[in-house]
């Protein structure tokens, strides 16, 4: 029994990288796909390719950073597929400034478009949601460690952290789960030029992948497992837990 078969997933900044990943093994599952991504020619392209493989993908051209956009893309969702069961947000920026250079535009670009967007599409998803549905944040190891020059995208990251169990506890009354998943080192481009120092960096001796990543959202998504909510899973091969001392 294939347990996702026309349910309706939406995977923000799914065009690319992990939220690609994540698109393509929900749609290996029979589920009706719904990709939100500001990127329209990736969208599309993937959109097409799915499709033309017997597979069921809608691409919706959305920027997360925009209210009105994402309210269009969870009614446009709901009026495709007539329900809206996994909401997996995970669109995000990764822009790194000097701390004293970092402008408020700056920070409010970061933070709106990787923290406002969970708070704006877990609103409008969930008002349509049913029981037994679900969400999925996407966070960072960065959420609890950093590097200087992070503290846009630290604190947009920690903030997911916080409103996954704060979301969960609000819509619990309602019999939406919703998890978030924190991912370390995840390679989303040349993975054959990583160097062997890279991969023993970890305890799991590789760096991730965004297959790793998208297996995670599998299987918190499954509704066998309906006993995890609030939860925040870190997927980074143990690189958070090695203690690291120069000799």
């Amino acid at each position: 029994m294939n347990d996702f078969k026309g349910k309706t997933v939406i995977v923000t900044g799914g065009a690319s990288g992990i939220g690609k990943s994540i698109a393509e093994s929900f749609a290996r599952k029979e589920a009706n796909v719904v990709i939100a991504d500001i990127d329209e020619m990736k969208g599309k392209q993937i959109e097409e390719h799915l499709n033309q493989t017997g597979l069921n993908c809608l691409f919706i051209r959305t920027d997360v950073k925009n209210e009105t956009e994402i309210k269009e893309l969870i009614t446009k969702s709901f009026e495709s597929f007539g329900a809206i069961d996994i909401l997996i947000n995970n669109a995000g920026i990764s822009k790194f400034h000097s701390f004293f250079d970092l402008s408020v535009d700056m920070w409010d670009e970061v933070i709106n478009t990787n923290l406002r967007s969970v708070f704006l599409c877990s609103r409008e998803a969930a008002k349509l949601m049913k029981q037994g549905s679900c969400i999925i944040n996407l966070s960072s190891t960065r959420a609890v460690m950093s590097e200087s020059g992070t503290e846009a995208y630290s604190a947009s990251k920690g903030g997911i952290a916080a409103i996954t169990h704060a979301l969960a506890s609000t819509l619990s009354e309602k019999g939406i789960r919703v998890n978030c998943i924190s991912p370390g080192w995840i390679e989303t481009g040349d993975y054959e030029s990583l160097r062997e120092i890279d991969h023993k960096q970890h305890f799991s001796n590789r760096v991730g992948k965004p297959e790793d990543i998208a297996r995670t959202c599998l299987f918190l998504a499954h509704p066998k497992n309906d006993f995890i909510t609030g939860e925040n899973i870190t997927v980074d091969g143990g690189m958070t837990r090695k203690m690291i001392y120069e000799e």
